[in-house]
């Protein structure tokens, strides 16, 4: 099964164009999935977990749905490294044509990061095919699920 987006992959990869919408099951996932992955620190360390480049793309992806621009400062507090770690992986997914840079014409010091197309295109159909996969998960859970055993205890909660 195959959900890529060929608008996305036409798409121009230079920064400044515009992008093709998200489509919102893809974004509703990569939201879902970024929230997960804080709420997964109230119940394991998070020092358990390392993984500064999903976290950065997972937050471009989010971005270029809101069409929100995100400096590089912040895609590097997204990241919850050191600043030099998201930098290096920054450069890294550069290199593989996942991300891009573009410079703020109003300030020279600062620059922003987005998803490419190719990068884009790659999330979209990862969030896709991810929510697939949930919903044939949730339906064959459905269908095979028995019934529930009466809990050991009960409790009736009482007005005052």
């Amino acid at each position: 099964m195959t959900f890529r987006n060929e608008q996305i992959m036409a798409a121009a990869p230079t920064a400044g164009v515009p992008r093709p919408a998200i489509p919102v099951p893809a974004l509703a996932m990569a939201r879902e999935v970024y929230a997960a992955r804080r709420r997964r620190e109230r119940f394991l360390a998070a020092d358990l977990f390392g993984e500064p480049t999903w976290d950065i793309l997972l937050d471009l992806f989010i971005a270029a749905a809101e069409a929100r621009r995100v400096p590089t400062t912040s895609a590097c507090i997204g990241a919850n490294v050191p600043p030099t770690t998201a930098l290096r992986w920054l450069r890294i997914l550069e290199a593989r044509g996942l991300v891009e840079r573009e410079d703020d014409g109003r300030d020279g010091r600062r620059t922003f990061v987005c998803l490419t197309a190719r990068g884009l295109a790659a999330m979209t159909d990862l969030m896709l095919n991810w929510q697939a996969a949930m919903g044939a998960v949730a339906q064959s859970t459905l269908a095979t699920e028995q019934p529930r055993p009466a809990p050991a205890f009960s409790f009736e909660m009482t007005a005052d």
